[in-house]
């Protein structure tokens, strides 16, 4: 594990609250709504910052919202010069995260096999 390790991780947790903070209060964009950020990952060279984030809609819905957060990056990433003090802000890119959806959908899969299951029991006594 690389020596930085920990301040890059101690980086990303702060970017991502101050972010959640700034989206929830200053972001007038109707395309973003309601979204939830899940992580923040920052490269390296603390150059880039992957911010992922999810939200309740259609697969449209979900496209103007990743279009609302990537148009508002540079508002946000000033911002964020603001309130960290770092000597250069990261590049904000914003990702929706499947995890979330992807987690549900085998959650509800394996509710169905569990359910197929136990009806193949009732039928064999």
């Amino acid at each position: 594990m690389p020596r930085d390790y920990s301040r890059t991780l101690r980086i990303a947790v702060q970017i991502q609250r101050e972010l959640a903070d700034l989206i929830r209060l200053e972001v007038k964009d109707p395309r973003v709504g309601m979204v939830t950020l899940t992580d923040a990952e920052v490269s390296a060279d603390y150059a880039h910052a992957k911010v992922f984030f999810t939200a309740l809609g259609t697969v449209d819905q979900i496209a103007a919202a990743a279009a609302g957060l990537n148009h508002a990056a540079g508002f946000l990433r000033h911002e964020l010069g603001q309130r960290i003090k770092l000597r250069g802000i990261p590049q904000l890119h914003f990702i929706y995260d499947e995890s979330v959806e992807r987690g549900m959908r085998l959650s509800q899969l394996i509710d169905e096999a569990v359910g197929a299951a136990d009806r193949g029991k009732k039928r064999r006594r």
